[in-house]
């Protein structure tokens, strides 16, 4: 496994990051269904931390938390605390949730105490704001992830979801008063959705942000032929969504995933993380099955020739944003 420094921090993050999504309680409401209990999630981590990967990624909004209780009490139990990275983020409120008794810092000051009892540690690596706060003036934002910060409560911060100007303006307002800024950032990107190569990751690149991306396989999309299909292809609602409207022209990179995983004698996960792994800092990765680790490991230390790089690339075309990224607001 290789690693690398997290932004300008003294933080060191393995060069895959796991995905913790896939872990926690399953409830009749719950977005994903597939998700796994303590002791899988437990033998998973194992895993991933024999693999050399020690950055894992969670929030306050997978399976209603409980996946930071699942992913805090497994990481504490296997390796001592400085020899895992761990990553979590809290949910800016809808608008039918705001409060006016209640502040958005004092929304982020609750949501930080709150996962740091679910997760079961004194401070959080990285924090993020999941998705951009419409609701809260950056600037309130900011100074209050900042005071958790100064308190010890969180070592870093990271914003996910949101555009290169935001980025950009957050970061410029936080050292124009002295505050934290966002070392890392977490977005849409994979072969199949290349939209980060327009500006945020020549942003992130001049301003020595991490790119965390998600979705690195596209919900399993770039792990297989099209028409192959998964338990998670068939109950993820959510992914469907980003990908059936472009699956054609997609369809186009996958097949040419499959051509270079058959020439590099390895898997075609192997293949498109392998790419990524060109372009960003840690990608995040799921697993809830021992096999799904099989194709991190193959990718850091796979190497693809230039030309190969540009044959993958070259059936892109520009995609429309999804999910989040394409609702409009402000």
């Amino acid at each position: 496994m290789q690693y690398a420094k997290l932004g300008k921090t003294d933080i060191t993050v393995s060069r895959f990051c796991l995905g913790c999504m896939g872990f926690g309680e399953v409830r009749e409401n719950a977005l994903h269904k597939w998700t796994l209990g303590p002791d899988d999630t437990k033998a998973i981590i194992a895993q991933a931390l024999d693999a050399g990967i020690t950055f894992f990624d969670t929030a306050m909004a997978y399976s209603f938390g409980t996946s930071e209780e699942y992913v805090g009490a497994a990481l504490r139990s296997l390796a001592p605390r400085d020899q895992w990275v761990i990553a979590t983020k809290y949910s800016p409120r809808m608008p039918q949730m705001v409060d006016p008794a209640v502040s958005g810092a004092q929304w982020i000051r609750t949501c930080i105490d709150n996962s740091l009892r679910r997760l079961g540690v004194d401070t959080i690596d990285l924090y993020y704001m999941h998705s951009w706060d419409y609701g809260t003036p950056i600037e309130e934002s900011l100074e209050a992830l900042n005071e958790a910060v100064v308190a010890g409560k969180v070592r870093a911060l990271g914003v996910s979801n949101c555009h290169p100007y935001q980025l950009a303006r957050a970061n410029d307002i936080a050292a124009a008063h002295g505050w934290a800024r966002f070392e890392a950032v977490q977005s849409h990107m994979n072969l199949i959705f290349r939209e980060d190569e327009r500006e945020m990751l020549q942003l992130c690149a001049e301003d020595s942000v991490s790119t965390v991306p998600y979705s690195a396989l596209a919900a399993g999309r770039l792990s297989r032929l099209p028409g192959e299909t998964s338990k998670r292809l068939e109950m993820d609602t959510f992914a469907k969504g980003k990908y059936d409207a472009t699956a054609e022209q997609d369809g186009v990179i996958i097949e040419r995933v499959a051509q270079m995983a058959q020439k590099y004698e390895t898997s075609m996960t192997a293949v498109s993380l392998a790419w990524l792994l060109t372009k960003v800092t840690s990608p995040v990765v799921g697993a809830t099955k021992p096999h799904h680790l099989e194709g991190p490991a193959a990718a850091a230390n796979l190497v693809l020739a230039p030309e190969d790089i540009a044959y993958l690339e070259e059936p892109y075309v520009p995609h429309a944003l999804v999910g989040v990224m394409a609702q409009k607001r402000g």
